[in-house]
Parts: C-alpha cells; structure tokens; sequence
C-alpha cells in the first residue's frame, strides 16, 4: 500500500470515529429527553426504530451514489447532516422535530457503508477483512468514549450531548473537506444514471440476493445480526431480571464488550495471515459467537457472564469483518458502494427485527429465550456458509 493510500484510511477511520463518537454522546441521553413530551416506552422505542428504519431506506441509495460521484462527496455530505440532526435534535421542543431529527440522521447514517467502499477502493482484496475489521474497533472505541463523554455533559444540560455531538460531526466535517482525498477515480466510477430502483432498498438488496456467491452470505449476516441486535437491546432486561443488575453494572459490561471489540477487530484480526479461508474464519467465528450466547442463556451468576461474553466477542470479531469482506471480494470495482449499501441496508434491517425478536421471545418463554435462540440462529449461519461457493 503507498503511503498515500495509508494516510487517506487514516483520515477516514478519524472521520468515522468523530462520526460514531457523536451517535455513542446521545445513548444516556435517549430515553430521558423523550420523556419530555411523551412518557410511554413506546415513544422512545420508535425514536430508536425510527433512525434504523430511515438508515435502512437511504444506504443502498448513498452507495449506488458513490459508485458514480465519488465517495468523498457522500461521506462529507452525511457526516455535515449527521451534525445538523444532532443540533435539531438539541433544539427540538416538539416532539415531531425530535422524530424529524432522529430520521435525518438515520438518513446520513448511511456513511458506514460509503466508508467501507472507499476502504476497499484502496485496499488490496486479500486485506480487505482487516481493514474492514478496523471500522469494528473503531467502532468500539467510539460507544466506550461517547456514551461516557454524554452521560458527563448531561449534568450540565440535557441537551448539552446532542449539541456536543454536532458539533463533533461539523468538525469532522471540516476536517475531512481539507484532508480527505477522493479514492474512486472518474475512470472507475460507474457510468448508468441514477434511477428509481436506486432509491428502493428492497430493490437493491433482491439484486444482490439474485447472485448465487452474495445469497449465502447475506442471508448469514441477515441471521446472525439478528440475535445480536436482539442482545444489545435486551440485555439490562435480561441482567435485572436475572441478577438484580442496574445501570451503572450493565454499563461495564458494555464497556468490557467495547474493549473486546477494540482488541480483537484493531489487533487481532489485522495480524490474521493472508492466507487463512475467509469461509472457514467466519464459520469458526460464527461457531464461537453462538458458544458464547448459548453461555449467557445458561448462566447463573453475574461472573458467568464475563466468560461467555469474552467468547461471543471473539466469534464476532472474527465472523463479522470476514463475512463483510466475502461480499467485498465478490464484486466488481464500480458497484462497491450499492453492495456494501444493500449490505448495510440488511443490517439496519436486523436492528428493527432483532429488538421485536427478543422482547416477544422474552416475554413468551423466558429470560434466557433469546440467548439459546441466538445461538440456534448463529448454527443456521454457520450452515449457510459453509454452503457458499468458493470465489
């Protein structure tokens, strides 16, 4: 890689972590401001529902648009709207702007997938899946220090966060206008015009799932995203029913899984040689993910949860960068950007079915339900890519 492919992922791993580290700011946050005008739980579940569903819709169309302006102009556009949803959302005393500003930013949330496209636009295939790896750690670092930074600004004000992440993302913004270079040439852009089919996710996404050597892939990161979106949103429930656990113990354990993620996709998987089969990393990853969910289920003291939760973060730091750079590897140069946008669009997906998944499972057959769940969906992955043709 030259030096000057080095510097430019440097610059948009610092872009996407500024970005992230103002998403992580609101988390405490949430809940609380939306009780300002509306105290039941569904409000504040249909603000979280409605950032994914607008991230859903917009992904595959900021991608496709990528693969013919560039990438530059998308991840500086969003990252600058993202700022501008942060602020409305601060200055909201309605609760239709709160929704308005939650769906802005589910729209310009569509950065990730722009920021994988122009990873892989400078990066050889067979590296893909570390650098991919990366954007977890980095990941990972922002919900340890974002939710953190947010729950200190709030004792100023409670919309102190959301004006702190603005402007995080407006300097983000600034400093990707004057140091982010453009990494999708003109010769490699696509050349078709911007259609409707572009602007509908379901459209996008039954395009990627007609290719038999995307089907399998897809369908695993459908799958097993769902149990662990069904975690992240159902976890403190789980923790207090089961231990008695509050807020502040819940808290390091998501600072536990932050430090996990940051280990094993920004260390660990960067040093996995160039050789290893993505198809059986993910599988083994895959493996190790529904070992450690099926762990949590069964666990019987608050330290279990430790052990099981170290073996689900090492599964998910090793299946998910892989499984993203399978589906990387398998197109073409000038369609990176719809793909990956339809990959992200599948994702978004996952968070509004994986949170209804788990509560209802919850509810109907017990605390652990969603766990021992998890691990059956993580086994179904695991069987849908080992099915996958070698490419």
């Amino acid at each position: 890689m030259t030096g000057a492919n080095q510097r430019a992922l440097v610059l948009v791993y610092a872009t996407i972590f500024l970005d992230v580290l103002g998403l992580g700011v609101l988390i405490p946050i949430l809940p609380y401001y939306a009780q300002q005008f509306r105290t039941d739980a569904f409000t504040v579940g249909f603000l979280s529902a409605a950032f994914s569903i607008a991230q859903f819709t917009a992904s595959p169309f900021l991608g496709a648009l990528s693969d013919r302006i560039g990438r530059r102009p998308v991840i500086l556009v969003n990252i600058l709207g993202s700022g501008l949803a942060y602020i409305l959302f601060g200055w909201a005393d309605t609760l239709w702007l709160l929704m308005l500003a939650r769906v802005l930013e589910g729209i310009t949330g569509g950065s990730v997938s722009t920021a994988q496209a122009y990873i892989a636009d400078v990066t050889p295939p067979e590296d893909r899946m570390k650098r991919f790896g990366l954007i977890g750690a980095v990941f990972g670092l922002g919900f340890i220090i974002g939710p953190a930074f947010g729950g200190f600004l709030s004792k100023i004000a409670l919309a102190a966060p959301a004006y702190a992440a603005g402007s995080l993302c407006l300097l983000a913004a600034a400093f990707g206008y004057f140091m982010l270079p453009e990494s999708l040439p003109e010769g490699r852009r696509s050349g078709e015009g911007m259609r409707f089919r572009d602007a509908n996710p379901f459209g996008r996404i039954s395009d990627a799932m007609r290719r038999d050597a995307l089907r399998p892939i897809l369908i695993a990161i459908f799958t097993v995203n769902v149990a662990f979106s069904g975690l992240q949103s159902n976890f403190a429930v789980y923790t207090l029913k089961r231990f008695g656990m509050g807020p502040q113990d819940n808290a390091w354990i998501f600072v536990y899984i932050g430090v996990l993620s940051i280990l094993m996709q920004g260390l660990v998987v960067r040093r996995l040689p160039k050789t290893l089969d993505p198809v059986k990393a993910s599988i083994g990853g895959l493996l190790a993910m529904g070992a450690g969910l099926l762990g949590i289920s069964f666990a019987r003291a608050e330290w279990h949860l430790f052990p099981a939760i170290f073996v689900m973060a090492v599964g998910n730091g090793i299946s998910a960068p892989m499984l993203t750079g399978l589906v990387s590897r398998r197109v073409g140069e000038r369609e990176q950007g719809v793909v990956l946008g339809s990959t992200q669009s599948i994702l978004s997906a996952t968070r509004i079915v994986g949170p209804l998944f788990g509560g209802f499972l919850f509810d109907a057959f017990g605390s652990g339900s969603p766990y021992w769940t998890g691990s059956l969906l993580a086994l179904a992955a695991v069987l849908i890519v080992a099915r996958t043709p070698r490419a």
